[in-house]
């Protein structure tokens, strides 16, 4: 494998993908869920960080999709909604591990209040009964965070691909994410494309994040095959 060779391949196939979007889309301004794909991968860019070894343009943060559990009914446009949080502006971190890892590094840097709960169980009940809160004390707490999280995210463009299949172990979509999540990863490897000195995620209590470079964890620590490049430029062709 050459990694540089296949990391180029990437881009330049993510470009024409660009392409025929139309340009990227923000999580401010998502539309309705009908112009939405059922199903699909979503690729995320942020801004400040480019790339430095595989050509001029912004790098790859986060990779991901959704619905991959058997019998899974999410949508490409609900779990987009999730990461954004609410029109108003707040957001469940608990419903999205994306808001959860931005939130913990925003609150490592001090961009926002000090927040205990942040993080605590999987669920705002659970977390409330831990902390001896009500459930409404704890979203009062944790709203300024929520706020935070959502208008850095809402700031990050991304790209967006269809791939309508079914949910399960077999998932092209699931070979697509993991595949591009290892070949972006910067975990234990020689770092390509790193992320600039003042990239949020050097902030994150996560190591995986911290090491890979992007905001994600699942994945990062594997191994690619270049042979899901094959699958996604068919798959860009179609759209």
């Amino acid at each position: 494998m050459n990694r540089l060779a296949d990391l180029k391949h990437l881009y330049a196939l993510l470009n024409r993908l660009e392409r025929a979007l139309g340009g990227k889309r923000a999580l401010d301004n998502m539309g309705t869920a009908r112009s939405w794909p059922r199903r699909g991968i979503y690729f995320f860019y942020e801004p400040g960080e480019h790339r430095t070894d595989t050509g001029a343009g912004p790098r790859l943060v986060r990779i991901g999709t959704h619905a991959l559990g058997v019998g899974a009914q999410s949508t490409l446009h609900q779990r987009l909604r999730q990461h954004g949080g609410r029109s108003a502006g707040g957001g469940n971190h608990r419903g999205s591990i994306f808001r959860l890892l931005v939130g913990e590094a925003l609150l490592t840097r001090g961009a926002c209040p000090t927040c205990a709960s942040w993080g605590v169980k999987g669920d705002i009940g659970k977390a409330a009964a831990i902390l001896e809160k009500t459930r409404s004390e704890l979203s009062e707490s944790e709203s300024p965070v929520e706020l935070a999280v959502s208008a850095y995210l809402r700031a990050m463009p991304f790209l967006w691909l269809p791939v309508d299949d079914e949910p399960g172990p077999e998932s092209l979509r699931g070979v697509i994410e993991r595949n591009t999540i290892a070949l972006v990863s910067n975990f234990d490897r020689s770092p390509l494309d790193p992320p600039s000195g003042g990239w949020l995620g050097h902030l994150s209590g996560r190591e995986k994040v911290r090491r890979s470079g992007l905001w994600n964890q699942r994945h990062v620590d594997e191994d690619y095959d270049p042979a899901f490049l094959d699958a996604l430029e068919t798959l860009i062709s179609r759209v």
